[in-house]
């Protein structure tokens, strides 16, 4: 199943049991950042977005649509 960047980290976040305010803090990032994300907004920049998803060991890179059919 594929998730959303969005309900990836929001999931994520709770499941740390951490508030947008201290999750954002802790990643280095403006609450506005993780907001965006969690709301599914398209406009982002990477690099704050891979400054979260470092947060659980993850990062963005490009991945063949071959390989998501897997």
């Amino acid at each position: 199943m594929i998730r959303t960047l969005a309900d990836f980290v929001k999931e994520r976040r709770r499941g740390v049991n951490l508030t947008q305010e201290e999750f954002a803090e802790r990643a280095g990032v403006a609450l506005t950042v993780v907001r965006k994300i969690e709301q599914g907004k398209t406009n982002l920049s990477m690099e704050k977005v891979n400054l979260v998803l470092r947060m659980f060991g993850h990062e963005l890179a490009p991945v063949s649509s071959k390989e998501l059919i897997q």
